[in-house]
């Protein structure tokens, strides 16, 4: 059974929160799960401040916070935090 890592790009809905999301989507590999949460859900915003999320957008990395650019994202840190690199 394919393990998956999981990729969360916590998202406003903003032209910028989704220039992340695009390029998440395009840089992930095939053991990636991108799923993208929205900043406007109760629900998210408590896992959000659990995991010390202060702007959007962010992207966490199997639960863990690998990118809070706020105006754009570093590919590059991605990369170093496991982004499309297999399991």
């Amino acid at each position: 059974m394919d393990s998956k890592r999981r990729v969360e790009v916590f998202s406003a809905g903003c032209v910028i929160c989704q220039g992340v999301v695009d390029a998440v989507r395009r840089e992930a590999g095939p053991s990636d799960e991108v799923i993208v949460r929205n900043m406007y859900d109760s629900r998210v915003i408590e896992r959000a401040k659990k995991l010390g999320i202060q702007c959007a957008p962010a992207v966490v990395i199997d639960d863990k916070l690998a990118s809070c650019p706020g105006p754009g994202v570093d590919i590059q840190a991605l990369k170093a935090a496991g982004l499309g690199k297999p399991l």
